[in-house]
């Protein structure tokens, strides 16, 4: 709904209330396609903008996510093939983006969250158990086992994962409402900053012996 749509809306029912409003703003071209380079570019969403009458097909392409990825090296027992603007220039400032994730047996998409955006996920193989935990103080988890065919929301900022739990390697892809959504992934920001938190202070975080910390550091760190 556009602001002055919902403003008008309030004004007729006659509501006042202190009110803030803030959104993206919508693009103002028909795309920005992405380059590295600021050579006659406009900055615009952390990238240039290719100059529109030397875009080509290509610049909106992406072939390869009908191959299956390995995931046996994967310390968790999955792989992420992420299609943002960094693989298609052309999402530039279209606000949305692709991941195809293939787990192992028994492999997980750890916790993690993305900063910027929301995740709709839909199982095209297998049966993962995915869920989300809701903000402090509530910390409520919603939890669901899905199928091939199951479609599954992670809201934008909190913190989700996904896990196979069938007996056969499982395939899942998902949308993401943000060109480049970002991704921090629990475990290894915590345990695997540069420089390392002090491990006193993740000590006293999550009640632990400062060596355990050190062990998960050394871990995640490497």
């Amino acid at each position: 709904m556009k602001t002055h749509s919902f403003l008008a809306i309030l004004s007729l029912l006659s509501i006042t209330l202190p009110l803030a409003i803030a959104s993206d703003p919508s693009p103002l071209q028909d795309f920005c396609i992405g380059v590295n380079t600021p050579t006659d570019g406009v900055f615009v969403n952390g990238k240039f903008c290719k100059d529109p009458e030397l875009a080509t097909a290509d610049d909106f392409f992406f072939s390869g996510l009908d191959m299956a990825r390995n995931t046996e090296s994967s310390p968790v027992g999955s792989n992420v093939t992420a299609v943002n603007v960094n693989q298609i220039p052309g999402l530039n400032t279209l606000g949305i983006s692709l991941v195809r994730i293939d787990y192992g047996v028994n492999g997980q998409n750890p916790p993690h969250t993305h900063p910027r955006a929301t995740e709709i996920l839909v199982v095209q193989e297998g049966t993962l158990f995915v869920g989300f935990v809701s903000s402090f103080p509530e910390n409520r988890l919603f939890n669901k086992t899905l199928n091939k065919g199951d479609v599954f929301v992670f809201p934008e900022g909190l913190i989700h994962f996904q896990s196979n739990v069938g007996k056969t390697p499982a395939v899942a892809f998902a949308a993401l409402s943000s060109q480049n959504p970002g991704v921090i992934l629990i475990a290894n920001t915590v345990f695997g900053s540069k420089p390392p938190i002090d491990p006193n202070v993740l000590a006293r975080t999550f009640q632990l012996d400062p060596k355990v910390i050190m062990d998960l550091q050394t871990k995640f760190g490497s």
